[in-house]
């Protein structure tokens, strides 16, 4: 489906439960399900920056969706720009408030630009994950030129900052990015310039506090970059620029434990200038990490098996070829579907859907398969579980003929059953004691 919005480096999006689209944004506007403004959509981030670039903001984790808790059609956007040019620093983390019954279904805005924190912050770097109870959210953003976090709680009662925690190592006007690991335990920050680097954290989602920083200075181009953790939260990838670094997050000694996963092959595409190079990086739904290049190509960078040590891990140089130029959009998602520390002293509210097997895909609506019939290749999309899965395909005699891990958290995988005979073939998706069962025609062409 062709849209009106173009998206640059800014970019978040949101879906329902089943996968629908509900509403984007590039940071200068919202726009609804079908690519049009969204009702009083317009006028974000009042800045004279963001006047320069009305298609679109250049700024990495710079807007941010979340659901209102307990509350159904409501969603939060927060948001901020490039406010102090010289700086080049943002001065208001906003929030932008989104009633989706509004404008028969396609969604509204109801409070514009309301300002949360005033203050000098570093743009962008605007990150979630959710409270230990299974509810409520912590937000993040970083005060320019210190150490200090501002952080804040979303609760059915709405939006409060809830303070600010001085920790880690003082940062200057920066790029790059931050994330919080799947499972909410971890939080790691890099920017590849002025000795700032990587920073990882470890993370308590009951108080919202960060303690044991790790500071680890990477010698190589110091220029832009990234961070993504793997869908079981052990191992944390850190493109920079030329090179890309996988870190054990679990070894005594983090630094020590760095394997070079990947140097720039040197791949121009479609044509120089227009350089491969490795940049901000995302978890996808199908529980791979992409990884943007840094420049308007027309590829992203893969890693396959990010849950794997080492080379293992399977990383792929221009992996994914995009139908059209890419400006690094790749939209900044926590984890949605993190639930309570089921036991902890903030499990109070009885969500029982934490870091023990959640509702099996039978619960939650069953398989999808599309297409269906098809021609050996296909894709599977299910409901995202906090263990690691396995899919496993049989012909109708029982044979198997297809056997393939499912990552943590992971909602969509692609099989490919090729050389395989026409006819029906039996799909099953396991968790633990938990499975789920559809089956498939396979067609010859």
């Amino acid at each position: 489906m062709s849209r009106a919005i173009g998206y640059r480096r800014t970019s978040a999006n949101i879906t329902d439960a089943s996968g629908n689209l509900l509403f984007s944004t590039n940071g200068a506007y919202l726009a609804n399900a079908t690519g049009d403004t969204l009702l009083n959509g317009t006028g974000l981030n009042p800045s004279s920056y963001t006047s320069m670039f009305p298609e679109g903001l250049y700024l990495s984790q710079a807007c941010l969706i979340l659901p209102k808790p307990e509350a159904s059609d409501i969603y939060y956007l927060f948001h901020g720009t490039l406010d102090n040019i010289p700086g080049p620093n943002a001065l208001y983390l906003y929030l932008t408030t989104i009633d989706m019954s509004l404008d028969g279904g396609l969604g509204g805005v109801t409070t514009k630009n309301q300002v949360l924190v005033s203050d000098a912050l570093n743009t962008g770097r605007i990150t979630a994950v959710r409270h230990a109870n299974g509810r409520d959210w912590w937000v993040f953003c970083h005060k320019v030129n210190t150490n200090s976090f501002y952080r804040l709680l979303v609760t059915p009662n709405g939006v409060v900052v809830d303070g600010t925690q001085s920790i880690g190592i003082i940062r200057p006007p920066d790029n790059g990015q931050a994330c919080f690991s799947p499972d909410g335990s971890k939080f790691a920050y890099y920017w590849g310039q002025f000795n700032q680097d990587l920073e990882i954290f470890d993370f308590d989602r009951c108080t919202g506090l960060f303690s044991n920083s790790v500071h680890i200075l990477i010698n190589d181009e110091n220029s832009m970059g990234g961070v993504a953790f793997s869908p079981n939260s052990r191992f944390l990838y850190v493109p920079s620029l030329e090179d890309v670094y996988q870190y054990d997050t679990e070894a005594t000694d983090i630094a020590a434990s760095m394997v070079h996963i990947a140097e720039w092959d040197s791949t121009y595409s479609p044509f120089p200038p227009l350089a491969a190079l490795f940049d901000i990086a995302q978890q996808g739904p199908d529980g791979k990490i992409y990884i943007g290049t840094g420049n308007s190509t027309d590829v992203l960078h893969v890693i396959h098996e990010p849950d794997q040590p080492g080379l293992a891990c399977d990383i792929e140089q221009h992996g994914i070829a995009l139908p059209r130029y890419f400006e690094n959009s790749l939209p900044n998602h926590p984890n949605y579907h993190l639930g309570p520390i089921d036991g902890s002293v903030c499990d109070s509210l009885g969500i029982n859907a934490g870091l023990t097997p959640g509702p099996s895909p039978a619960e939650r609506g069953g398989i999808q398969v599309y297409p269906n019939p098809n021609n050996g290749a296909f894709t599977m999309s299910y409901a995202a579980q906090p263990v690691a899965g396995a899919l496993e395909v049989r012909d109708l005699s029982g044979r198997l003929v297809l056997k393939e891990r499912l990552p943590q958290w992971s909602q969509v995988h692609r099989v490919d059953l090729a050389g395989e005979a026409s006819g029906m073939y039996h799909c099953t998706l396991r968790w633990g004691m938990r499975s789920a069962s559809t089956r498939i025609i396979v067609q010859a062409p």
